[in-house]
């Protein structure tokens, strides 16, 4: 392996925007360390990928210590260091909050705060290694406009883009940068659980290589934040100066 070619580990590689991360950092040099769920969703990424790079498949629930810990393990031994963490993993889980029993209120926040907090941490060393390096996280829109009956994912959403903002500031003096990406509505198989509110709001919805691509701009550019563009862009302004525009909108009758 070439010295100056860097290293990426996307989480959820195996589908989705996850797929598309990995197919762009590809395009741009990078070696990918694709870690997923399942392995043959994750050599389907791997066979869009460029033959000549030494990419990585990692098979790993990030939700268990012990394979977070092989992720470590294997990128330590084979790399040594790592330049950039995409923590792209979640689930999207919809419905009144009535309807959600402790488990389910438990696995998203679980897949998609704490998982992601977690293996940060303990990637941390192999991040200063490589310095300047970069953990970049991937929200939603939904971490700024708190929906309707998406009540459990804003909350968790929420949280992330706050674990994002925390982390960037305490790391700034280390030399690992963070971005936190808040994509709209994406053609993937988890926008079924968006299915109504896409079909009411006839919502904006973005391909995974376009979200994608936004994102990759935004590392090369070392920006903080990226969104989605407009309008939901200008929703989020309003949803942050004048929050009861957004309240009366999401409050009419359909």
């Amino acid at each position: 392996m070439q010295p100056e070619q860097k290293l990426v580990l996307v989480t959820g590689a195996g589908s989705g925007i996850g797929r598309a991360l990995c197919v762009e950092a590809a395009q741009r040099g990078f070696a990918v360390a694709l870690c997923g769920r399942r392995q043959d969703a994750l050599e389907a990424t791997r066979a869009l990928l460029s033959t000549w790079a030494p990419h990585l498949i990692i098979p790993a629930d990030i939700t268990r210590p012990e394979d977070r810990h092989r992720i470590v393990e294997r990128i330590r031994n084979e790399r040594g260091a790592l330049d950039i963490l995409i923590n792209n993993a979640g689930i999207v889980e919809g419905g009144p909050l009535e309807t959600f029993a402790d488990d389910a209120l438990a696995r998203t926040f679980q897949t998609n705060v704490v998982a992601p907090m977690a293996l940060t941490r303990d990637l941390m060393s192999l991040l200063m290694t490589a310095r300047p390096s970069r953990v970049v996280n991937v929200g939603s829109i939904f971490g700024d406009i708190g929906y309707p009956e998406f009540t459990c994912y804003s909350a968790a959403k929420f949280a992330l883009r706050g674990f994002s903002i925390a982390l960037r500031r305490e790391w700034k003096r280390k030399g690992i940068g963070v971005t936190y990406a808040a994509p709209r509505a994406t053609r993937t198989d988890a926008a079924v659980a968006f299915a109504d509110l896409i079909a009411k709001t006839k919502m904006n919805m973005d391909s995974p290589e376009q979200v994608a691509r936004q994102i990759w701009r935004a590392i090369a550019c070392g920006h903080d934040s990226v969104y989605a563009p407009a309008p939901e862009r200008v929703y989020v302004l309003i949803q942050r100066l004048f929050p009861r525009i957004i309240d009366w909108s999401l409050s009419r009758p359909s």
